[in-house]
């Protein structure tokens, strides 16, 4: 259905922010959101609903932290399949009450662990809990799997791998927070090329969270560049984390958004959504933009820098020991 979707439409909007909008529901730090699912069912259904009413063609299950490697965290390492698939079964209902298409995409996040040959975690201990998951997120309803925030390439294989036997279409997207690199060290490039070698190939792969919305669109330029072949996702901040009387709140307003989503898909992003702080809010403005939004040339990183704000060294295309890489030097005016 995604590919359906996708060749039906220039662009997709997927959904905003599930934690932002938890916490404002009353989720309190250190709490794992995947509980909800069988507790507090009403409120990840009102998550949905809200993000389907703003024009979201895909919502994201509440599952972010649901392997049990996150969940052991809350003495819930045993309830990761009856979790997983309650948050594709909540999701599913919100959609299957839309009028429109609305796709429902299982999220599955990091483990929090750090893989081998670095870490302590093997490849089939990890495979095993992707796949446990992924089972979960596919009984519940889940019409793709949607692997996401993930910074090393030891992890992204094993999710993969995992994700793979259900037969759903696989959507895989990093976070490229650190110097325009993810935590791990991946370039935008870097993630487009391993995508292509991996034995399933992702349906689409893309970039999500960051450090805010000119980051995310410089990263889409990246990783475009490496895979101008691929259906490219583009899930960013909104704005720039701050923390005001003693709560964390992005600066991005709903134009900033809108312009962002403007810039990515011009950038090549198909499937265009916010992380966090994202709200209901700001992909309202962001669907009126795009839906009226005439297609214009690739984005010059002066240009992104000018509309949504400053970008990382790697995508001024500066290198560690100075200049600029051939090919993405900055250009005048």
């Amino acid at each position: 259905m995604l590919r359906e979707l996708i060749d039906q439409r220039d662009w997709l909007l997927a959904d905003g922010a599930t934690g932002t909008t938890f916490f404002q529901m009353g989720l309190e730090a250190g709490d794992a959101p995947e509980l909800w699912n069988t507790s507090a069912p009403d409120k990840v259904r009102a998550l949905h609903q809200g993000f389907v009413d703003a024009g979201s063609d895909i919502v994201l299950t509440n599952s972010f932290g649901g392997t049990r490697y996150r969940l052991k965290l809350h003495n819930a390492q045993d309830r990761a399949y009856e979790l997983n698939k309650a948050a594709a079964e909540r999701a599913r209902e919100v959609a299957d009450a839309c009028s429109r298409p609305v796709l429902v995409a299982g999220s599955m996040g990091p483990t929090g662990e750090i893989f081998a040959p670095v870490g302590a975690l093997s490849h089939d201990d990890g495979v095993a809990a992707f796949a446990e998951q992924a089972a979960g997120l596919k009984d519940g309803g889940a019409d793709l799997l949607w692997i996401e925030t993930i910074s090393s390439e030891e992890e992204l294989r094993a999710a993969v791998e995992g994700a793979a036997p259900t037969g759903l279409p696989i959507v895989t997207t990093m976070s490229f927070d650190t110097a325009g690199r993810t935590m791990m060290g991946i370039t935008p490039q870097g993630f487009g090329a391993l995508t292509a070698g991996l034995d399933r190939v992702p349906d689409a792969i893309g970039a999500n969270c960051g450090v805010g919305a000119a980051e995310l669109v410089a990263t889409v330029l990246g990783i475009t560049e490496a895979r101008p072949d691929a259906i490219v996702v583009a899930k960013g901040n909104c704005g720039i984390p701050q923390f005001v009387d003693g709560h964390i709140h992005y600066s991005g307003t709903p134009d900033l958004m809108a312009d962002y989503a403007r810039l990515v898909r011009d950038a090549g992003a198909r499937i265009i959504g916010g992380c966090c702080g994202t709200g209901p809010e700001h992909l309202v403005a962001m669907r009126a933009a795009l839906e009226a939004h005439i297609p214009g040339q690739r984005p010059e990183i002066e240009t992104v820098i000018a509309r949504l704000g400053d970008v990382s060294g790697l995508a001024r295309g500066e290198q560690p020991g100075g200049g600029h890489r051939e090919g993405r030097k900055r250009r005048r005016g």
